[in-house]
């Protein structure tokens, strides 16, 4: 294709280099145009549709507006050629070279440009042609935007106000978008408008506009629909604003489902209005029927459209989501891909604490199912989400997260198995059910140790990192407190499992310091336990192998310190420090009473900044070092190095000799460089 266009743009070079009719160049220049979407330059055509933009034939002239729009940047010095055109055209008597010009101003205009011609444009909205008033609407909203100092928004804003009265409905259609789009940016200037757009919108709910602007029987559903899109800007946080809307809106809805495909959109944007302003029940009300019509519906567009319009009620009115919750659940098993993920977007946002259980098994099932990986990271941040907002229990966010971990371990961050852990350690502090505090924190480590321990039976293969981590660190704490595993049983799995070839040497670690729990637990160390710790004693790991060495050696020498090093169910306890150390006092009395010399503190070790040294001070106190700058040399004269200079004879310094054969000689050179002070 890249050799195709290249042969392409070397004959329109040619074709450009030679006298063409008027014709023939719009014709290259349409074609020069595809060539530049393909990414090729065509800088040696613009001249040319500068030139053919003031041909008279109205088809060369559209098309020389149309490739000058498309081709030439916006600091082009080619668009300043086209302002005397553009002039001259929006001054035409032909409408539709009046049209063209003004496409044109929307297009290629910039602000420096904008003066020369706002004045034309703006007396155009009072031309006697609706469709030049129309594009006149649009290119003034254009210039605004492009150049508001030149174009001013209270000028324009006063324009909109006469053109929305104006006889065409198109026209009147035309300042709608206006309208929108500033009123998006600040809406307090259109406030009194209100009352006009509502009594608009109701004349043409009525059908009392001509049937040509009906679409399938639905009378100007685009004007209905921007409308409501601007009454939703207005309406926003304004009570008294909305209080207007309520009858029109409710109507419009109403008229709108008639079944056909505009209809279901003006009930879309009626709903979004509805939840945007300030609420009003009996709308919410009519607003959720209508979102159920469509999620009850065979196509998959308004299906889609119900889900979306679901989701802008339940955030603001969640009350909303229990009627409509299975019929959401009905959706997440369609094979279209887009409602599935709209499905799980809105299952996410109705989660609350009645329905929490029931929305995550929906959610973790479709994550075991789905190979999208971009899909399952994203749903397993937000189970981790609502199950830290809405757990009904512990043991249920236990079990929850663990099930995670074991689907989807691979997305889950180390916060989320900190923030479990910490959880099984310290508790939460409150019974359920009338349950002691302790008691309940007692249950609940021992249901994750049942819980792990019983995974350590399955395969372990599958089993992610960020799982058997967890389950190595509550089994080596808590492991006692199992119904079903005694503790030499827990410990023969965790060692099979350390000496797996396909386990991290970081979750190695783990593993290996819940085995030496279990061994201080039980108080003496069995076989299989003891070759494990052996075999990593020389492992390549030497984090590992300081920890088995160190174990190995605590066994050995002091196996009385297991329950002290290693103590039970301690992991939420201060650890005191000594800062006096004196456990070492009856250590150092007894190096004493053998003749050693006792400790003394040095005199000038107070500080390290006393003392003479770097940087530092002398004993009076004075700086070490000399801050006053060196005396200028009395004399700038050449000293003589002649025969009583340096040399055998002449040496001052008799044990200073030089080279054989240089005596006499300057150490400098044979010109005896001279040396200054």
């Amino acid at each position: 294709e890249d050799r195709i266009i290249t042969k392409e743009v070397d004959v329109l070079k040619e074709k450009f280099g030679k006298k063409s009719k008027p014709a023939e160049l719009k014709e290259y220049l349409v074609r020069l145009m595809y060539c530049e979407m393909l990414g090729h330059d065509g800088s040696f055509g613009y001249i040319h549709a500068v030139q053919l933009s003031a041909r008279d034939n109205l088809i060369h002239k559209k098309t020389a507006y149309l490739a000058c729009a498309q081709m030439l940047r916006p600091e082009h010095e080619l668009r300043f050629m086209m302002v005397n055109q553009m002039q001259r055209d929006l001054a035409s008597s032909h409408v539709l070279e009046v049209c063209a010009a003004l496409i044109a101003v929307t297009n290629l205009i910039t602000a420096d440009m904008a003066p020369a011609v706002h004045v034309e444009v703006a007396k155009a909205l009072e031309h006697q042609a609706e469709t030049v008033r129309k594009k006149a609407v649009i290119a003034l909203h254009r210039l605004n935007q492009i150049a508001p100092d030149v174009v001013t928004s209270e000028d324009v804003i006063e324009k909109l106000r006469k053109v929305l009265c104006d006889r065409d409905p198109a026209v009147m259609g035309a300042s709608l978008c206006a309208i929108q789009g500033m009123a998006t940016i600040d809406p307090n200037p259109f406030k009194d408008l209100v009352p006009s757009l509502i009594s608009i919108l109701k004349q043409v709910c009525e059908r009392r506009l001509p049937n040509e602007f009906d679409y399938h029987k639905i009378p100007a559903p685009w004007i209905q629909m921007k409308i409501v899109r601007i009454l939703a800007v207005l309406g926003a946080n304004d009570a008294q604003a909305s209080n207007g809307m309520y009858e029109i809106l409710h109507d419009c809805m109403k008229r709108a489902d008639v079944g056909v495909n505009a209809g279901y959109a003006i009930m879309y944007e009626c709903v979004r209005t509805i939840t945007a302003i300030y609420p009003n029940p009996t709308l919410l009300d009519a607003a959720a029927e209508a979102i159920a019509r469509l999620l009850g519906s065979r196509a998959q567009n308004l299906k889609y459209l119900g889900l979306t319009g679901l989701a802008g009620i339940v955030e603001g009115h969640p009350q909303y989501a229990a009627a409509h919750q299975m019929a959401v659940i009905d959706c997440l098993e369609d094979r279209d891909e887009t409602i599935q993920r709209k499905t799980l977007d809105l299952l996410y946002r109705m989660t609350n604490p009645v329905n929490v259980e029931f929305v995550v098994d929906k959610i973790l099932l479709f994550i075991r199912d789905t190979q999208d990986q971009y899909l399952r990271k994203s749903l397993t941040g937000r189970i981790c989400s609502i199950a830290e907002r809405f757990a009904p229990s512990n043991s249920w966010y236990v079990k929850t997260i663990t099930e995670l971990f074991e689907i989807g371990g691979e997305f889950v961050s180390a916060e989320v198995a900190q923030n479990l852990m910490t959880l099984i350690a310290e508790g939460s502090g409150e019974g359920e059910d009338g349950e002691d505090a302790e008691e309940a924190d007692m249950l609940l480590r021992q249901t994750a140790v049942e819980l792990y321990a019983a995974k350590l039976d399955g395969s372990r293969a599958r089993l992610p990192r960020v799982l058997v981590e967890t389950m190595a660190w509550v089994l080596g704490e808590y492991a006692y407190l199992s119904a079903n595993y005694a503790l030499d049983d827990v410990l023969l799995k965790l060692c099979d499992f350390a000496r797996s070839n396909t386990v991290d040497p970081n979750t190695r670690r783990f593993l290996l310091m819940a085995i030496f729990k279990l061994v201080a637990q039980l108080g003496n160390c069995p076989a299989h336990a003891a070759a494990v710790i052996d075999d990593y004693t020389k492992s390549k790991d030497v984090d590992l192998q300081q920890r088995c060495m160190e174990f190995q050696n605590l066994l050995t020498s002091a196996p009385h310190l297991l329950g002290e090093v290693l103590p039970i169910d301690a992991s939420c306890e201060d650890v005191g420090v000594d800062e006096n150390m004196s456990f070492l006092d009856g250590f150092v009395a007894e190096a004493v009473a053998g003749g050693a010399r006792p400790y003394e503190k040095p005199e000038d070790d107070d500080d390290d900044d006393d003392g003479a040294g770097y940087g530092g001070y002398g004993a009076g106190g004075s700086p070490a070092f000399k801050m006053t700058p060196y005396e200028k040399p009395t004399s700038t004269g050449v000293p003589n190095f002649g025969a009583g200079g340096i040399g055998p004879q002449g040496s001052s310094h008799p044990g200073v000799a030089l080279p054989p054969g240089a005596a006499g000689a300057s150490p400098y050179g044979a010109g005896g460089a001279a040396m200054t002070n």
